[in-house]
């Protein structure tokens, strides 16, 4: 059977469907309300999957390990910076000398630094090399290279916390994926739902159309319409809520969390805008289908 639909039929399908749009507008209205509700649900988990992965990608960049040096001349230290280089992994080598170590702790005890007194013309810290992989799940590999290096005395890179910020990553990361997928069928099904209702509906005036020849996709199209139409209106009005929301959200909490890398708002929204149309007309037209070949022999 023929699936090609002539151009001027298309006013039909289009009129068709804006009818019972109309017609059951209570139902549309709440069909609409519920796609945009799970629409929005759904953008407000890639939103903090964004966010989240930002943050998880700015604390594996900042993961390094610190190897301590024995007591080596600056030749010595030249060749073992550039030995440290050469390993696989490794994206950067900073030196910390004894000096910039000690400004350091200062530093970090700030107004509590008192007791360190006295220590100035001694100081106890050791010089070191600060290293920093291109990947954190490398870390462990390279700590057990630099370890291997002639000049190093020690390396600390804090193995246990590491591993634990990998596998909490890793998990946000799984949720993440797997509640957007969830919350995209769920769309589906409640558009699904609501054009099954109007095929119900509507069974006896297709039950004519078919008996006086009309093909299975001049039934089908005002549905596939019908659905489209729910799918793009609700994610319209999930997208807008979402782009008033995370602008004064960013705008309000950047100030209260300033340590929090936010994604920018532009272009993020505008991102995620199309890819909530997108899904809002696929899931739509999904759903659609879903019900007319469930429901219709056609």
């Amino acid at each position: 059977m023929s699936t090609m639909v002539k151009p001027r039929t298309f006013g039909y399908f289009f009129q068709s469907a804006g009818s019972s749009l109309i017609r059951n507008s209570w139902m549309t209205l709440a069909s609409i309300g519920t796609v945009a509700v799970a629409l929005l649900v759904l953008g407000v988990f890639m939103l903090l999957a964004v966010n989240i992965g930002a943050m998880a990608a700015q604390v594996e960049e900042q993961v390094e390990l610190t190897a301590y040096l024995a007591d080596l001349s600056s030749q010595e230290r030249a060749r073992l910076e550039n030995e440290l280089k050469a390993i696989p992994g490794v994206a950067a080598v900073t030196f910390v000398s004894r000096e910039e170590a000690w400004q350091r702790l200062l530093e970090w005890y700030g107004e509590d630094r008192n007791f360190l007194a006295g220590w100035e013309e001694d100081n106890p810290l050791r010089e070191a090399f600060e290293v920093r992989a291109d990947s954190a799940f490398r870390i462990a590999d390279i700590a057990k290279a630099v370890a291997e290096v002639r000049g190093v005395e020690e390396v600390v890179y804090g193995r246990e916390i590491v591993e634990q910020l990998l596998s909490i990553t890793r998990a946000v990361r799984l949720v993440g994926i797997g509640l957007m997928a969830g919350l995209a069928l769920a769309a589906t099904f409640i558009i699904a739902n609501t054009i099954r209702i109007t095929v119900f509906a509507r069974r006896r005036e297709i039950s004519i159309m078919r008996y006086v020849g009309a093909t299975a996709w001049f039934v089908r199209w005002p549905f596939v319409i019908e659905g489209l139409a729910l799918g793009i209106i609700g994610a319209i009005l999930a997208s807008s809520v979402l782009a008033w929301g995370y602008y004064f959200a960013v705008r309000s909490l950047a100030a209260a969390i300033p340590f929090w890398p936010f994604v920018a708002p532009w272009p993020l929204l505008q991102r995620l805008a199309l890819a909530l149309l997108g899904l809002g007309a696929l899931i739509g037209v999904a759903g659609s289908g879903m019900s007319v070949r469930r429901y219709l022999d056609v």
